[in-house]
């Protein structure tokens, strides 16, 4: 039988946020009824707010979410009711060409719900942000949209690894292939950076520089494990960045930004044959020049980070084993905690850089 729970929605581009009486279908084949424990305030929902994403308004917000699974529908064997999980927004389909190479984290048929959600009374169709729409008491999804992990994990810790932690991480590790004694310099310290210096320490850099404009997040990223950093308000970053790499520049240059200015920052301050990651997200109007002799001489990847590049099920309780050994602080990710009539304000601390992750418990 449907229900009906609260839930965040965007009504329109840039007008506020309300709650609202969202109505949960039955999961149809392949479907999956999660009743949602905690879920982060991400940027990524700001822009849906803003039309930064598409215009299928109304949005039910929320995407970086744990919880435990209620109900599933036909063909489901990925998970079953009572489960702990942590949701994706790419529940990869196996056949596609990617998948059938077995590069699934690449896969290019990433699918969704079979049924949608609607506002109660009106019958509205509601856009899921990402597929998931977890601002919400439960929410409807793919059931590969579901990583099972160990239920001993704080919810507000472990939805995080939903995106921007993930995001961050995966470009280190999985994109980035950041290894023993390699020097790394991630450009942006926000959520996503962080984590990507998070990552970079744990795969065994020995030198992580991180760059910001404020030194705030600078001493944030030290927390995080940056071992230098370097203010590109009151210093030219690339140079400050090879005066740390003895003049040759970072193996791996992280920019998690997502403008030309910093992406070209990011691909100067890299050694030669170095690795620049793209994981900050552009807008669609910005443009990218570079001297194409440069590109070629030199040499290394330009690379852009989807997701991580994770694979949840093998990364998700991977990184939750690492979390609760004591090698992974996710908890520090974690700022504040709310409710869920306090998602409108949530989204004005984070763009004042007061925050580096509210989450949603409920």
């Amino acid at each position: 039988m449907a229900q009906q729970v609260r839930g965040v929605v965007a009504p329109g581009k840039n007008e506020p946020v309300r709650v609202e009486t969202v109505t949960v279908p039955d999961p149809g084949p392949g479907d999956a009824v999660v009743q949602v424990q905690a879920c982060g305030v991400c940027h990524t929902d700001l822009h849906y707010k803003q039309g930064g994403i598409n215009d299928d308004f109304p949005f039910l917000l929320g995407h970086e979410a744990a919880g435990v699974v209620e109900s599933v529908g036909e063909n489901v064997t990925e998970v079953e009711p009572g489960d702990f999980v942590i949701l994706n927004w790419r529940a990869v389909c196996g056949q596609c060409r990617a998948c059938s190479r077995g590069r699934p984290w690449y896969c290019f048929d990433t699918h969704n719900a079979s049924r949608q959600m609607t506002l109660a009374g009106s019958g509205t169709p509601l856009s899921p942000a990402l597929g998931i729409g977890a601002f919400a008491e439960k929410t409807l999804v793919a059931a590969g949209q579901c990583t099972k992990v160990d239920p001993e994990v704080s919810p507000a810790v472990a939805g995080l690894l939903g995106c921007g932690v993930m995001a961050g991480i995966g470009a280190a590790i999985n994109t980035g292939a950041v290894g023993r004694g390699d020097t790394v310099a991630v450009i942006g310290c926000g959520g996503v950076g962080d984590a990507a210096i998070a990552g970079a320490r744990l795969a065994g850099a020995s030198r992580i520089i991180a760059v910001d404009i404020e030194d705030r997040k600078l001493a944030l990223a030290e927390s995080m494990g940056a071992t230098h950093t370097v203010n590109s308000r009151t210093s030219d970053p690339v140079e400050a960045v090879r005066e740390l790499t003895g003049g040759f520049g970072a193996d791996v240059v992280i920019e998690a930004v997502g403008r030309p200015e910093t992406y070209e920052q990011a691909f100067y301050a890299r050694d030669l044959a170095g690795t620049v990651v793209l994981v900050g997200v552009p807008t669609p109007e910005m443009r990218l020049e570079l001297p194409l002799l440069d590109v070629f001489g030199r040499g290394g990847s330009l690379k852009s980070s989807w997701y991580g590049d994770c694979l949840p099920s093998r990364d998700f309780p991977m990184l939750i084993d690492l979390h609760q050994q004591g090698r992974l602080d996710l908890a520090k990710f974690v700022t504040e905690r709310v409710a869920l009539d306090d998602v409108e304000e949530a989204f004005s601390r984070m763009e004042a850089g007061d925050v580096l992750r509210s989450v949603v418990v409920f």
